[in-house]
């Protein structure tokens, strides 16, 4: 049975998004609500921070260097080791109540990202793509916490994690156009402990899903709706995995300690922290798709 171990003891109020990087044997990972993006050298121990002055809630590899990242006021070109921002476009200017948050490439290197309000109880957020040429476009309307999304090997099906649903939706993807269409539920996750968040997915296209409140991370067949094995953890809000390391066998997990009582924290000491769960299949899972633009 995969067990998880810690990577680096943190206390990230809301640690989300981790991302490999397989040409510098990193790990970048974001806390949302201070605005902090983190890189950890897995060979070296060097822990870095960039605090980008406001909330930050997705990173994604650039194939020209450095990061894209979905921030409370839009996307962002980011330079992790000069520590600059330059501003691209903010979709939604006119929403001051929400924020970015989970986001992730496509194969084509275009940029999804979604919104959430702050209040987490209302559908006013929205899947966008930042695409190539830097041009926005609206994908889902109507959604209360956007979050995990993950896209099948042959690139034919989408899926998406809008939390409060409970559900995992798929969706038919056409790689060439970034269309999306018919849409229905691949998994039911209302018998589950917690909320669904973040989201991976393996080689043999199986969904990894991470529970926020739930201490798991399960493993589903999308064609079936069945859960195939879950992993227990010691903390309660598990928000994001991603597969790295050496043949991108191993799993890297965030986690959250936002809201959690003084009481909770002397039982979860290591809420916050960044989990890895090694060797958990032999080429389990891809380094991340990296912006084009």
């Amino acid at each position: 049975m995969h067990q998880p171990e810690l990577l680096i003891k943190q206390t990230c109020l809301l640690g989300e998004g981790p991302v490999w990087d397989d040409k510098n044997n990193c790990l970048y990972w974001v806390d949302i609500l201070p605005g902090d993006i983190h890189r950890y050298n897995i060979a070296s121990g060097d822990h870095t921070t960039f605090n980008v002055g406001q909330m930050v809630g997705a990173i994604v590899p650039r194939r020209s260097g450095g990061l894209v990242a979905a921030m409370q006021h839009g996307f962002y070109f980011v330079d992790f080791d000069k520590k600059t921002l330059h501003a691209i476009t903010d979709p939604e200017a006119l929403l001051p109540n929400n924020r970015f948050n989970d986001g992730k490439c496509d194969a084509a290197g275009r940029f999804w990202a979604g919104t959430m309000p702050f209040n987490e109880s209302e559908p006013a957020g929205s899947l966008y793509i930042l695409s190539t040429d830097l041009s926005v476009q609206l994908k889902i309307k109507g959604v209360t916490i956007s979050n995990g999304l993950a896209w099948n090997s042959d690139n034919t099906v989408m899926y998406y994690i809008d939390t409060p649903t409970r559900v995992i939706v798929a969706y038919d993807f056409d790689l060439q156009t970034a269309s999306i269409s018919n849409q229905r539920v691949a998994v039911d996750v209302h018998g589950e402990k917690g909320y669904p968040d973040g989201m991976t997915i393996d080689t043999d296209g199986m969904l990894w899903v991470a529970y926020y409140g739930g201490w798991q991370i399960v493993q589903y067949n999308p064609h079936t709706g069945a859960s195939l094995q879950r992993i227990n953890f010691p903390v309660a809000n598990i928000t994001c995995c991603t597969f790295g390391g050496p043949s991108f066998a191993d799993m890297y997990v965030t986690t959250a300690r936002k809201e959690l009582s003084e009481a909770d924290l002397q039982k979860q000491p290591l809420a916050g922290s960044v989990f890895v769960i090694k060797n958990i299949g032999p080429n389990a899972g891809s380094g991340p798709n990296a912006f084009a633009g």
